[in-house]
């Protein structure tokens, strides 16, 4: 033990040698550290601290991640940690991310390392999933706590909580349960130690007590600070996203590079023109490429003037713009053949500022290669000498500028530089036609298009195609071929169910797809008791993701029984239920979207690049980054750039972008967000002498191996 404690000891002598502490009187900044903006992601290759470094990818905030379980790792010692800047100390991290309180071995001189630089320059601890016991402020489970499933529990974010980290939360945090056979969610429930600086910050009910247990919360200890997390998660579970703000809240004191918010668009495409009915008979779409040539009679589905009335009512119910994609010849065509006339089309004309508007082009062709339907699937038709023939450059002008100046002559608010074409055409799409039209690119130039939507079950990634750059769109699986819940139960179970159930056999073919079905659903109730609870979980977990892309559905989805409604309802009243009004929904328009992904893209690689530098003194975050790269960081609300407030409010704090002329970006924070103070060395050093805590269990306590949730 002697020699132990003595290793520790030299460990904190090596860090306070390596920050040297300032002497003698100054002005509170002189004294201060320089703090860099950067977390450290300790981890063992566990979901949990995977978890929080995909939130800190997402929003922009560089990290520094050592593998625990990789040979040659860097060594965390005081070097590694801190060291001196033109004289000041400098603190490398703001923040430490450990896979629980304690990783390490009994003893580690690594963990008494990180213990002092935390205590040295205040820098807080994430314990991202940890047994309840003493060293982490909690009592052992089997003193009257709990250990197992909480799948399905509802959580609730107690007044501390709500007054700090999580206010943007308005209480309930509601744990998945998406298999009565799955276990998906695991904790430790439990009390504070008796004495304990402990503050909970999330508590559930403990099973067969009257008691309340912790699950997220506050432990300060022998000058450190740990948010204590005793659930495990993984990145994608619903309770991780909802809390997932709040841990880097805390974890940074609201001050930090990236951003976040909580997105949601949705274009309906389509609209004006009709589209083709699923047959449940033939198991196709007569009318559509996936039907034989003259099979079944086309029954279009077409959205009426009353569907308008409805989705202006539902727009001004949710506070929500839907975004209107749309083919001019789908009135043209019906007023051929309606003796000049179209209901629909003057009501949604009379409208149209009701709505947003995107040119889908004029009649809704393939504009990829010619396609040869007399086979299913179809095939890229070929020249003589085998090659593609493909859709010609004028042919694909034509249909953007003739939509284009249907819309402005219909006095549609268009920005011209916003296109989707139909299917997503003209673009590549497996595995009929690996590559892009060629010419859709020159096409796209000669109209000015500059963003272009993209499948992003497809394509996740943006791309550049001639002048556009894509922005990738959700599919929703609200099927554009139904109009009613029974077409779409039906054509579902087609797709999702087995050959021996009638199915179409992809399932079986792919067993990877999460979608499939057991049995087929009952056309009458598999909709909204299957269908619309799964469709809204995955939408709202876009949303909660930080996720601006836009999702898609039809104007199909819009007429006869609305089956779009009930999704996109339970989306935004689900999400209302969570969170309080200070963190509303972003709801933004495709150009908007494509500039958000575009500047993300751009900072993102000047971070990878390693061509961003930023760090706190006292009261002053400096920010360093290249010449035209926007700078995106979150702060408290007060904070200010030259003189003038920075960035939006969003849930307790602003966020945003500012550009970059390659100086120096000099924020100033408001007096409430008081920084670091000088190095702590004489409290370090005297706090050195107890050894790290022993992370072992004791003998009569069994910690169960939690189930480890995947997707």
């Amino acid at each position: 033990m002697k020699r132990t404690v003595r290793t520790i000891a030299l460990a904190v002598g090596a860090l306070i040698a390596a920050s040297g502490p300032p002497a003698g009187a100054a002005h509170a900044d002189d004294l201060a550290p320089r703090v860099d903006l950067r977390v450290l992601v300790v981890s063992d290759g566990g979901p949990s601290t995977g978890a929080i470094a995909a939130e800190l990818d997402a929003a922009g905030t560089p990290y520094t991640e050592v593998d625990l379980t990789r040979p040659g790792r860097p060594v965390i010692d005081a070097g590694f940690l801190a060291d001196t800047v033109d004289g000041r100390p400098r603190a490398k991290y703001q923040a430490v991310v450990l896979p629980s309180d304690n990783p390490f071995p009994a003893g580690s001189a690594e963990m008494a390392a990180l213990a002092a630089y935390e205590r040295t320059y205040d820098v807080p601890q994430v314990d991202a999933y940890t047994y309840a016991r003493p060293e982490a402020g909690l009592e052992y489970p089997v003193d009257g706590g709990y250990s197992g499933s909480v799948d399905g529990v509802r959580a609730q974010v107690t007044a501390a909580g709500k007054a700090g980290p999580f206010g943007y939360l308005d209480g309930t945090v509601p744990f998945e349960d998406n298999s009565p056979t799955v276990g998906e969610s695991y904790a430790y429930l439990s009390t504070p130690v008796a004495g304990a600086d402990f503050t909970p910050y999330v508590e559930a009910p403990i099973p067969g007590r009257a008691t309340r247990g912790t699950l997220v919360g506050e432990y300060r200890h022998d000058g450190r600070r740990e948010l204590v997390v005793t659930f495990v998660y993984n990145r994608y579970q619903q309770q991780f996203r909802l809390l997932a703000r709040g841990i880097v809240a805390w974890m940074t004191g609201g001050v930090h590079l990236g951003a976040s918010r909580n997105y949601f668009a949705v274009h309906v495409d389509d609209v004006f023109a009709a589209d083709d009915r699923w047959n449940t008979e033939l198991d196709c779409t007569p009318g559509d490429v996936d039907c034989p040539d003259g099979a079944g009679t086309p029954d279009p589905i077409r959205m009426t003037p009353a569907d308008v009335d409805h989705a202006a009512a539902w727009q001004r119910d949710h506070g929500f713009t839907l975004d209107f994609a749309y083919n001019g010849a789908g009135s043209a065509d019906h007023r051929e053949d309606h003796g000049g006339t179209d209901a629909l089309a003057d009501k949604l004309i009379a409208d149209r500022a009701q709505f947003r508007w995107i040119n889908h082009t004029y009649s809704h062709p393939f504009l990829g290669c010619e396609q040869d339907t007399t086979v299913v699937p179809w095939r890229c038709a070929t020249n003589a000498d085998g090659t593609t023939k493909w859709v010609g450059r004028e042919a694909i002008s034509d249909e953007i500028a003739t939509n284009r100046v249907w819309g402005h002559g219909a006095g549609l608010p268009l920005e011209d530089g916003e296109l989707v074409t139909g299917e997503h055409s003209g673009l590549r799409v497996l595995p009929q036609q690996p590559a892009d039209n060629p010419n859709l690119a020159l096409a796209l130039a000669d109209n000015g298009i500059a963003w272009l939507g993209s499948d992003n079950s497809r394509e996740p990634g943006r791309r550049q195609v001639g002048p556009a750059t894509t922005v990738p769109r959700h599919p929703m699986n609200v099927f554009y071929n139904a109009g009613r819940a029974a077409e779409q139960v039906d054509e579902y179970n087609w797709i999702y169910t087995s050959r021996a159930q009638g199915g179409s056999g992809i399932c079986e073919d792919n067993p990877a797809t999460t979608t499939c079905l057991p049995a087929p659903l009952d056309t009458a109730t598999g909709y909204a008791g299957h269908i619309v609870p799964l469709e809204t979980g995955i939408a709202l977990g876009h949303v909660l993701a930080n996720d601006p892309k836009p999702h898609f559905i039809h104007q199909s989805n819009l007429a006869e029984d609305r089956i779009a409604y009930p999704v996109l309802s339970g989306v935004l009243e689900r999400y209302g239920a969570l969170f309080a009004d200070d963190t509303p929904v972003v709801n933004l328009r495709m150009k908007d979207i494509g500039a958000e992904l575009q500047r993300r893209a751009a900072w993102r690689a000047a971070l990878e690049a390693g061509q961003v530098t930023a760090h706190r003194v006292g009261g002053t975050v400096t920010v360093e980054a290249p010449d035209g790269v926007p700078v995106t960081a979150t702060v408290p609300a007060g904070t200010t750039l030259a003189g003038s407030p920075f960035g939006k409010a969003y849930a307790g704090a602003v966020s945003g972008w500012t550009p970059s002329a390659g100086a120096p970006l000099a924020l100033t924070l408001p007096s409430s967000a008081a920084g670091p103070s000088a190095p702590a060395a004489d409290g370090a050093a005297a706090a050195a002498t107890r050894p790290a805590p022993d992370t072992r269990v004791p003998a009569g306590v069994t910690e169960p191996v939690p189930y480890t949730a995947a997707r």
